[in-house]
C-alpha cells in the first residue's frame, strides 16, 4: 500500500474525528480515499469490520456541515482479501467542520484555512459545476471512440487495473456523460471529435516573435508564425509542444566523448506548463484561448482565468486546487500528469537545473501567466553550508570557496532549509535592527550568487533555496 498523499489518506482506526477531518478536507479539494486499516507507512494493521467502518462514517459525517457524501466501496489494497475503503467525491459546495473550521487536502496532509482564504474558497465553490454541464447540441456519436480506447489503455497501464465496467458506465463515472447519457464539457474536451465545434475557445494559438516585442523584424506588428491547434486536451498538449518543439534552438555540449543536444527549454518544463494551463484554465471564459507566446529571449505560455480557490502566488508551490477536477483527473489517469500538487516544483527544478532563472509567474483576474527565460547561467551555482558564526557582519565561505555569504544571510539560509522558504516579513523578523532596504539587498544578492530563488511577485514574493 502507497503512503498517504493528495488523493489518499491511510488510517489505522477507524476514528470518526480524524475521519472528519478527512472527509471535509477531500470534499473541499479534489476528492478522494479514504483507506482504514493502514498505518502512515503504509502496513497493515488488520483487517477492520465492516460495521465498525459504517459506524464511524456515519459518526464522522454527522460532525460536518453541510454532510459530506462518502461511499464505501470495496478495493484492491494489496492483500489476500479486498480492504473496505471510503470514497469522498468532490463537492461543489464548501464544507466545515461544526467547529467552524475549513479544511483543505495539501499533499498527505489536512490544513485549515484562514478567513481570506475561506473567503476564496466560497467564491470557487459558488460558481457551480460547470464540468459536468451537458454540452447543448452534442451527442454520443460526437466522441470520438478511438480517442476512448486510448485513454482507457493508458489509464489500465497506469492503474495497473482492468476497465471491467462498459464503456457508457466509465463515461459516467468520471462525468464525460451525464445522468441522461448526454457529453458533459468534460467528455467534449477530453474525447469529442471536434470540441471546438461545441466550445471554439477550448483550443490554443501559438505565436512566434522575431524579436523581445510583439512585432515583426521590420519593426511593425507582426509575427513569424502563428498556429491554431484543436482537438481533445490529450491531442492538444501533443501538437502543442510539437509546435513549439520545431521553434526552439537547439544547442549541443559534450559530456566525455559524446555530443548531446540541448533544448533551448527543457522539454519536460515545457510539457508541464503546456499541461498545467490546459487542465487549469477556467473554460467558462469565452472568447479568449490559451496563447503560447514565444519571443527570442523568453516564452509566455497564458491561461484565462485567475487563480482558483485559495490559491495565490504565495502558497503556489506548496499547495494544490483544480478548477477542473474531473479534467485533471482524466489527463492524470492518461499519463500527462505524474502526481498531483508537484507541477510547479518540477517546472521550478527543471529549468535552474540546466542553468535557467526560475519561470515567472503572473496571476490576474482573468488570466494566469508563466512566463521562461531562455538565459542560461553556466556558472555552476555554489553549495552553501552556513554555520553559526559569532559576532556581527561576519561572513561563511562557500564550500568550494566560490562566494561568501554575510551573518544575515547565513541565518537567512538556514531559515529556508527549515521551514522551506523566506518572505521579506520573516527576514526582518530575523534581523529587526536592521532596515528593510538592506534586507533586500541580501535576498537579491542570494538569487544573483545562484543560492536562493526567487518566486512570487510583489507582496507575494519569497525566496526558496535553489
Amino acid at each position: 500500500m502507497r503512503a498517504s498523499s493528495q488523493l489518499i489518506a491511510l488510517m489505522p482506526e477507524p476514528d470518526p474525528t480524524a475521519l472528519a477531518e478527512t472527509l471535509v478536507a477531500f470534499a473541499n479539494s479534489d476528492g478522494g480515499t479514504v483507506v482504514l486499516g493502514f498505518d502512515e507507512a503504509g502496513r497493515s494493521i488488520g483487517q477492520i469490520m465492516p460495521e465498525d467502518i459504517e459506524s464511524a462514517l456515519r459518526a464522522a459525517a454527522s460532525r460536518t456541515a453541510p454532510a459530506v457524501r462518502a461511499m464505501i466501496e470495496s478495493a484492491d489494497a494489496g492483500g489476500t482479501q479486498p480492504a473496505l475503503v471510503i470514497r469522498v467525491p468532490r463537492s461543489a459546495e464548501m464544507h466545515s467542520l461544526l467547529d467552524g473550521r475549513v479544511l483543505i487536502r495539501v499533499g498527505a496532509q489536512n490544513r485549515a484555512l484562514a478567513g481570506e482564504e475561506i473567503r476564496h474558497l466560497a467564491s470557487s465553490k459558488s460558481v457551480g459545476d460547470f464540468e459536468m454541464e451537458a454540452v447543448a447540441g452534442a451527442t454520443v456519436d460526437d466522441l470520438d471512440p478511438a480517442v476512448i480506447d486510448e485513454y482507457i489503455d493508458k489509464r489500465e497501464a497506469r492503474t495497473r487495473r482492468k476497465v471491467v465496467s462498459t464503456r457508457e458506465a466509465l463515461l459516467r463515472e468520471i462525468g464525460a456523460l451525464d445522468g441522461r447519457n448526454r457529453p458533459t464539457v468534460t467528455g467534449v474536451l477530453l474525447f469529442g471529435r471536434n470540441p471546438q465545434a461545441f466550445l471554439p475557445h477550448s483550443g490554443v494559438v501559438f505565436v512566434k516573435f522575431p524579436g523581445v516585442e510583439a512585432r515583426s523584424d521590420e519593426g511593425k506588428v507582426g509575427y513569424g508564425r502563428r498556429e491554431e491547434i484543436g482537438g481533445p486536451l490529450a491531442r492538444i498538449v501533443e501538437n502543442a509542444w510539437r509546435v513549439t518543439y520545431e521553434e526552439m534552438r537547439v544547442g549541443a555540449v559534450v559530456k566525455g566523448l559524446e555530443r548531446q543536444d540541448v533544448l533551448e527549454y527543457p522539454e519536460t518544463a515545457v510539457r508541464e506548463a503546456l499541461v498545467n494551463a490546459v487542465a487549469h484554465r477556467d473554460y467558462r471564459l469565452k472568447g479568449r484561448r490559451i496563447e503560447i507566446r514565444k519571443f527570442a529571449d523568453r516564452m509566455e505560455i497564458t491561461s484565462p482565468g485567475g487563480l482558483a480557490g485559495y490559491m495565490t502566488l504565495d502558497n503556489i508551490i506548496e499547495e494544490h486546487f483544480s478548477r477542473n477536477p474531473r479534467l485533471v483527473q482524466g489527463l492524470l489517469q492518461w499519463g500527462y500528469i505524474e502526481e498531483l500538487g508537484f507541477g510547479i516544483d518540477r517546472m521550478i527544478e527543471d529549468l535552474t537545473g540546466v542553468g535557467h532563472p526560475p519561470p515567472r509567474f503572473s496571476a490576474q483576474p482573468h488570466a494566469f501567466t508563466v512566463t521562461m527565460s531562455n538565459h542560461r547561467d553556466r556558472r555552476p551555482a555554489a553549495t552553501f553550508h552556513p554555520a553559526p558564526v559569532a559576532g556581527a557582519g561576519g561572513s561563511v565561505k562557500g564550500v568550494a570557496g566560490q562566494s561568501t555569504v554575510n551573518e544575515r544571510q547565513a541565518r537567512a539560509l538556514t531559515y529556508m532549509r527549515e521551514h522551506g522558504r523566506i518572505t521579506n516579513r520573516d527576514y526582518q523578523a530575523l534581523c529587526p535592527d536592521v532596515t528593510p532596504e538592506t534586507l533586500r539587498s541580501d535576498l537579491s544578492d542570494l538569487v544573483d550568487k545562484g543560492v536562493a530563488m526567487r518566486v512570487g511577485e510583489k507582496k507575494g514574493t519569497y525566496y526558496i533555496l535553489k
